[in-house]
């Protein structure tokens, strides 16, 4: 029969009564429906509602096939006893619309905070007598500054991110050495770091070539250098390793700082999720920056995996095809 060929949920009600349904549809509902009264065996208000008034429709519902799925109901009369009835599922919109929602609500948020400040301290120096004092009015500015940039680093990561997602589905075929991205990453960053900074181990290879996007790969070696600087101790450097065998390029980034309890590892790198959310403010993450690493790695088909002990570390190994 064709309605048993189609993969979308199709029940046929003769009078109120379940007459017939398709594999889909009694996989999703049950098959006891047969036979049931269709406002029984699809137990939603919504869907009752509906149903009762005998005419054409569509309504969403949710919870069919699970809590948090949505599902498209319409009905559609055939004569004055036969109605057709479709289930299409919505639940991957949803997940993606409410992700998009909560992207934006965070994004606000995060933008909210640094430009509160930078309003209150400009609002306090254009007071007569706090604006004269040099020392108040240098200090107020620096924290001006301070604000402004970590506003204009959120920015550049958010852009950033939106370029990632644009082209992840464009495999990069360009070849690019990752053991010279990641020397120079290593250089320009120590050149900057007024502390400990990052060493590449003796064990790495001199030449390492894969097929990539040498500014992605350089975003992400800097992208988790400097989350190990931030998040890592001040005794030891970050640690560096890029690896490579016939088939795989390897690239190892530890630190030996707290490290990270195992119930936030699964979340590291969803957009602003934050261990210690005021520790990793102050020290100028932007909450984006494993969530960038993660979309680039998925461009050029690489696996990432992040492991840490409480009291030890934390490591990152990224391994990508090396053809």
């Amino acid at each position: 029969m064709l309605v048993e060929r189609i993969g979308m949920p199709l029940i046929l009600v003769s009078g109120e009564r379940v007459a017939l349904a398709n594999a889909a549809a009694k996989t999703l509902l049950g098959e006891h429906i047969l036979g049931e009264d269709v406002r029984i065996a699809i137990r939603h208000p919504l869907a009752v509602s509906l149903l009762a008034g005998r005419q054409a429709g569509t309504v969403a519902i949710g919870g069919l096939s699970s809590p948090s799925s949505v599902w498209e109901l319409s009905v559609q009369p055939l004569d004055t006893n036969w109605r057709l009835i479709e289930l299409r599922d919505l639940s991957a919109q949803s997940d993606v619309s409410r992700a998009h929602t909560d992207f934006v609500a965070n994004a606000s948020h995060e933008l909210r905070t640094p430009l509160a400040a930078i309003l209150g301290y400009v609002e306090t120096l254009m007071e007569p007598q706090a604006g004269a004092d040099p020392a108040t009015r240098s200090r107020f500015l620096g924290i001006v500054e301070r604000e402004a940039r970590r506003m204009q680093q959120l920015v550049d990561d958010l852009m950033s991110l939106s370029r990632i997602e644009a082209v992840r589905h464009d495999r990069p075929d360009d070849s690019v050495d990752l053991s010279q991205v990641t020397q120079s990453a290593v250089a320009d960053i120590n050149a900057t770091q007024s502390g400990i900074g990052a060493v590449m181990t003796p064990e790495s290879v001199s030449h390492a070539p894969l097929p990539g996007d040498a500014g992605q790969l350089s975003q992400l070696v800097r992208n988790l250098i400097e989350n190990g600087i931030r998040h890592g101790g001040a005794s030891e450097p970050v640690s560096v390793t890029v690896l490579r065998d016939s088939n795989t390029v390897e690239l190892i980034v530890s630190d030996r700082g707290a490290g990270i309890e195992p119930q936030h590892l699964p979340r590291l790198t969803e957009r602003f999720y934050r261990v210690d959310a005021s520790r990793s403010r102050d020290a100028g993450g932007t909450g984006l920056g494993l969530a960038i690493v993660k979309h680039i790695v998925a461009r050029h088909r690489g696996q990432l995996d992040i492991s840490s002990e409480p009291g030890v570390g934390t490591t990152v190994r990224i391994r990508f095809p090396a053809n």
